[in-house]
């Protein structure tokens, strides 16, 4: 399979330099020729290698100890496409959530580290085996007995865990993803919250920062309920605390959804092959007004609510098909394109702010998708994309029928 050519010049010479694969070796045909067109001997070099050298990020193995349903387990991973097939309750969900915590240091389903300890056990243990910009970084999660939970690369320990958020980007697809559609706006904000705090790690530390003062603010309006008197000097204090991340994220955010939802737009159409009449609108108080007024004028209002009702905590992502509300009247087919097309503008970002396409883990999407739509998926994400993709399903027969007909390279494993 030819995935590539490029034509260069090099002082007097052009040289024609073409790559493919076949399984695990990749060839290399290079034709020099001189400016008088005159062509000289064609050399075809064999490199016998993985497909995934190649790749600026891959995932080559990957170890689980007493992490949820596997006592001890590795996998190597041998294609830039793997595929993960067996029946339900086997752990396919699981080795994807393996990947996702030593991207993110967390599960993805799970906010309580606790609950990935394989049941009757103490801690657990995860560790990658990776490739960045073709330099090997071995990756290790510890959940101690105590707890504690430690995370490192190449055996320097982080002294903040946010600051591996980003190191290897990735993008996860599953069932449970529909309450971005589906559910309230805070579904939508930690949708990209978590795509930005990939690109810019100030932005997540301006994140941090906000919730922090966010709950004391709150904690301090719930406690006025009570107090005869009210310390209103502790409240300026906290509003200059937030108003900094605050509009640090708003810009951020704003600067983002630009080109953006536009892109989500374009890929949604792709997707459902059929022009709808779907708009994206990002909302903000702040697009009428600044923090600084907002947290003024609404005081008496979060007195009486004890709580704060204005800031980007309440930023929302409307979604309308014509006139009414997207959740409401769209179909389970439209839904699941709209959230494809946000997670595929989500890769396109990421790849072009990184220089390297993301991870990819598609936990079970399949189910309740006609033949034309899985189809289409497949080639946006493992023709069309470049980076190493995961694909779990219970259906071995039918990915392997989509993989062949793209004609692409890919590994099954079987639990």
């Amino acid at each position: 399979m030819e995935v590539g050519s490029r034509e260069l010049e090099v002082g007097c010479w052009k040289l024609d330099v073409s790559c493919r694969f076949e399984k695990y070796d990749c060839y290399l045909n290079i034709s020099i020729y001189k400016t008088s067109n005159l062509q000289l001997p064609t050399s075809n070099i064999r490199a016998p290698t993985s497909i995934l050298q190649f790749l600026m990020l891959n995932l080559s193995s990957i170890s689980l100890l007493q992490f949820k349903n596997y006592t001890n387990r590795s996998f190597d991973f041998k294609e830039r496409i793997v595929g993960i097939c067996g029946n339900n309750g086997v752990g396919k969900t699981n080795l994807l959530d393996a990947i996702h915590y030593l991207c993110f240091t967390k599960s993805y389903f799970s906010r309580v580290d606790a609950n990935n300890v394989q049941q009757g056990k103490n801690g657990f243990r995860l560790e990658g085996h990776f490739s960045l910009n073709d330099k090997p970084e071995k990756t290790t999660c510890i959940l101690r007995e105590t707890g504690k939970k430690e995370f490192a690369v190449n055996d320097q320990p982080y002294d903040k865990f946010s600051q591996h958020i980003g190191r290897y980007p990735c993008v996860v697809i599953a069932p449970d993803d529909a309450v971005l559609i589906t559910g309230g706006s805070e579904e939508r904000r930690k949708f990209f919250d978590s795509l930005l705090s990939q690109l810019d790690s100030d932005y997540l530390q301006h994140l941090i920062t906000y919730t922090k003062v966010l709950q004391q603010r709150n904690s301090l309006l719930k406690s006025f309920a009570d107090a005869p008197t009210k310390d209103f000097s502790l409240l300026e204090v906290l509003d200059e605390q937030l108003i900094k991340p605050g509009e640090y994220i708003f810009d951020k955010r704003k600067e983002f959804f630009v080109a953006f939802l536009p892109q989500v737009k374009h890929l949604y159409s792709e997707i459902a092959m059929q022009p709808e009449d779907v708009t994206l609108l990002y909302e903000s108080q702040l697009l009428q007004s600044s923090f600084t007024a907002l947290l003024h004028s609404t005081r008496q209002k979060d007195m009486y609510a004890m709580r704060t009702t204005t800031g980007i905590h309440r930023d929302e992502l409307d979604i309308t098909l014509g006139n009414q509300p997207f959740r409401n009247i769209a179909s389970q087919g439209q839904r699941k394109s709209l959230l494809f097309a946000l997670k595929l503008a989500e890769m396109d970002v990421l790849k072009k702010e990184k220089g390297f396409p993301p991870f990819l883990l598609l936990d079970d999407v399949f189910e309740k998708l006609d033949e034309n739509r899985i189809g289409n998926l497949l080639q946006k994400v493992c023709v069309e994309n470049e980076g190493q993709v995961f694909i779990t399903d219970t259906n071995e027969e039918r990915l392997q029928e989509h993989l062949e007909a793209l004609g692409v390279n890919y590994q099954l494993i079987r639990l």
